[in-house]
């Protein structure tokens, strides 16, 4: 080991964005087999955002290996909905994803209605979009916030917060919640929005439109932020969908797939929803996702009020608490704020679900990982794993 540096063993920049690449593959035997470090990185850690545990070999500052470990928080939600009815099962989904619940409750109401045939009313498919899109702004304010905090900014999580706060009071107005909603109903949704409901979300639009104003110069422009991100990371299309990725990771690397235009649900096709994409694929990019799809959602909120009409917000012939599923099956997918997000149900007709499988889109994106990380230092692989916006009860189930 004479004359060799442990701080930089290939003789490379150490600088934050320097990633090893082929020169690591070719250089460990050699170079990096008597100084390795195992490292833990959770299952109780600020940065794995949820107990996830993530095995970590080091040679000095530098990732060889990454290893997610699951399983901590597993609470076997797939075998629930088997040994439950569909109305039972329906508060579990709040429970997948908390900071995204609403994106659950569509994709376990639409299967439901899809296999039963069940037909929402229009009034209440607008609803659902509003409800939706409000969670999507909720969750990508609480991501941006922690994400800035990973990287050693505390104040902005204080202004995500801020924001979460005016959209949960918006929220329980329908639906009696601010974190695990449970807000929609086999054949339309629990509850009619009234007048202050919609007059606090057209408040809210110009409000968070302004808000992002000052998050460009706050976090945005900050050119330390931006040195920490740019270039770190880099997940192109061959990487993303070699592992399944979906939502802002794969649309960051320049694919235009969103669930809600390319498998329609809802009244999202008569609405022109705009999907930001194309951005550069490494972290930063995959930031500045997360902040046009706020302005997005605003977007697409300010049409669906304009264009609501009225009606009744539950079909007729509700399902009653008693009901059972038709034998069949059936996968029904929504876009949440992280991706993809499916219910597979299997029915033979009788009280509870033969077969439930939930796609949760954390998993697939976490996936990626092991081999993005690869090569880089600690610190930028810490960077890598935030910008995945990975909520860790859903990775589990």
């Amino acid at each position: 080991m004479t004359g060799f540096n442990f701080i930089n063993p290939f003789g490379v920049s150490d600088e934050p964005g320097t990633y090893l690449g082929d020169f690591y593959t070719d250089n460990f035997e050699k170079k990096a087999t008597a100084g390795n470090v195992i490292l833990n990185l959770g299952p109780q850690h600020p940065s794995t955002h949820g107990v996830l545990r993530v095995l970590v070999e080091l040679y000095g500052e530098y990732v060889l290996r990454a290893e997610p470990v699951l399983g901590y928080l597993h609470r076997m939600q797939e075998k629930m909905g088997e040994v439950k009815t569909p109305y039972q099962y329906l508060p579990n989904m709040g429970r997948v994803d908390y900071l995204n619940p609403i994106a659950w409750n569509w994709a376990f109401a639409g299967a439901v209605e899809t296999l039963a045939g069940i037909e929402v009313p229009e009034r209440a498919e607008y609803l659902r979009v509003i409800a939706a899109e409000l969670n999507r702004v909720s969750s990508h304010l609480l991501w941006w916030g922690a994400f800035v905090m990973d990287l050693g900014g505390v104040t902005p999580i204080l202004y995500a917060f801020e924001e979460r706060e005016k959209l949960n009071d918006i929220t329980q107005i329908v639906t009696g919640s601010r974190l695990t909603l449970n807000y929609f109903r086999f054949g339309g949704v629990g509850q009619d929005g009234d007048a202050r409901f919609f007059k606090l979300i057209e408040e809210f639009i110009p409000y968070m439109r302004e808000r992002l104003k000052m998050y460009t110069g706050l976090v945005t422009d900050n050119v330390i932020f931006r040195r920490r991100l740019e270039g770190v990371g880099p997940m192109d299309e061959s990487l993303c969908l070699r592992y399944g990725a979906t939502g802002p990771i794969l649309r960051a690397a320049g694919v235009n797939y969103d669930t809600r235009l390319a498998i329609p649900y809802g009244v999202y096709d008569r609405l022109e929803c705009p999907v930001p994409t194309g951005q550069p694929n490494d972290c930063f990019g995959r930031y500045m996702i997360r902040l046009l799809e706020i302005e997005a959602s605003l977007t697409i909120l300010e049409r669906a009020l304009a264009s609501i009409p009225e009606g009744p917000t539950l079909v007729a012939k509700a399902p009653k608490p008693t009901y059972k599923l038709p034998a069949g099956e059936v996968y029904f997918a929504v876009e949440g704020a992280r991706g993809q997000v499916g219910c597979h149900i299997v029915s033979d007709g009788g009280k509870t679900p033969y077969r439930v499988k939930l796609r949760a889109p954390g998993f697939s994106n976490l996936s990626l990982f092991a081999e993005a990380a690869q090569g880089t230092i600690l610190a930028d692989a810490i960077a890598i794993l935030g910008s995945l916006d990975l909520v860790i009860p859903e990775v589990d189930r």
